[in-house]
């Protein structure tokens, strides 16, 4: 009994590690053509906005950039989920979806006991937002070129 426990714990840490590993690999890899900016501009998304002032401002009012980061995510899931020609959504897609939620909560959770935890989160949910810009320029341009 203490052994399957032991080793269900064991793997739930493995698995967690895995997955923020996984996340932060596929934030951190360079994209191919920078569409990010593009697709905010064409899609009035306050993403890139947001992603400068967290990291260049201190004090800054966490809320309203955390809603402007929501309107932004409806935008891009609903652009990604209905614009033609993109086609269905990779692994990767799913689990940067999923970390999106993840940092939501944990945002949620550190906003009122730690602002740097709470910063981070937000840093990461906009990483996100340009990650998916990114997907949705480079498939817009290969289905144009096409």
């Amino acid at each position: 009994m203490i052994a399957s426990i032991l080793i269900i714990g064991c793997s739930l840490v493995m698995f967690l590690y895995w997955f923020r590993y996984t996340c932060l690999l596929i934030l951190h890899s360079e994209p191919a053509k920078g569409y990010a900016a593009r697709v905010a501009a064409a899609n009035r998304l306050s993403f890139i906005t947001i992603q400068t002032a967290l990291k260049k401002q201190e004090g800054l009012a966490l809320d309203p950039l955390h809603r402007s980061l929501e309107n932004d995510y409806r935008i891009v899931k609903y652009l990604l989920e209905h614009a033609s020609g993109l086609g269905v959504q990779s692994v990767e897609q799913k689990v940067m979806f999923l970390d999106y939620r993840i940092m939501q909560l944990w945002y949620r959770l550190s906003r009122n006991v730690s602002e740097s935890h709470a910063r981070g989160a937000l840093e990461e949910m906009s990483s996100i937002l340009a990650y998916f810009a990114n997907a949705m320029g480079e498939r817009a341009a290969a289905v144009s070129e096409a």
